[in-house]
């Protein structure tokens, strides 16, 4: 891939908010999924476990969101974002390894985020959106219970809705020069 190829693919990456109905085929998740475990991470610790959900799986992450939006905001609310969430083609949960060192543990969340963003410049390179969430429903117990993930060992550190983008939204940022200060 030329130099600039791999700008234009970071630079045109957007969060999508809205998929197509249909789900992207498994063997491109898997190989997006294998560059995530080229990210850099110290001491080689490959601190991120994935966890690709099935229609079982994500029914009962959507019930536990719909009840959880009920109790702050309503029926109304939970009814709407149980119709949002049920319509997302693609779930994965993609955790971090904690470590009783803090720094490690840093080390080890810092590494995770850059095999997300490879995975989302994977996905992204095959027409596959990704919607990186953290909402609360991702520091809830009950979500760790479901994905029968110890909370003492692997850390949530967001939920990957992915599929086919409705549409591509644009996006701007501000120029290097406003956030590059050059030391001699």
């Amino acid at each position: 891939m030329a130099e600039h190829d791999i700008d234009s693919l970071i630079r045109n990456r957007r969060t999508i908010n809205a998929f197509k109905t249909e789900r992207p085929d498994n063997e491109a998740v898997l190989a997006a999924l294998e560059s995530g475990c080229w990210a850099p991470n110290h001491k080689m610790a490959e601190p991120w476990r994935f966890y690709l959900l099935g229609e079982k799986t994500i029914a009962q992450i959507v019930d536990l969101n719909a009840e959880m939006t009920r109790v702050k905001k309503g029926d109304g609310a939970a009814q709407k974002k149980r119709d949002k969430w049920s319509t997302i083609p693609g779930w994965i949960v993609v955790t971090s390894l904690r470590s009783d060192d803090s720094l490690r543990d840093r080390e080890n969340y810092a590494a995770v985020c850059c095999a997300i963003q490879n995975i989302a410049l994977s996905l992204w390179s095959r027409g596959i959106g990704i919607k990186w969430t953290t909402g609360d429903v991702t520091r809830s117990p009950e979500l760790y219970e479901i994905l029968q993930i110890d909370p003492a060992i692997e850390d949530i550190v967001g939920v990957l809705w992915y599929g086919f983008p409705k549409e591509s939204p644009t996006s701007h940022r501000r120029p290097l020069t406003d956030v590059l200060k050059q030391l001699p």
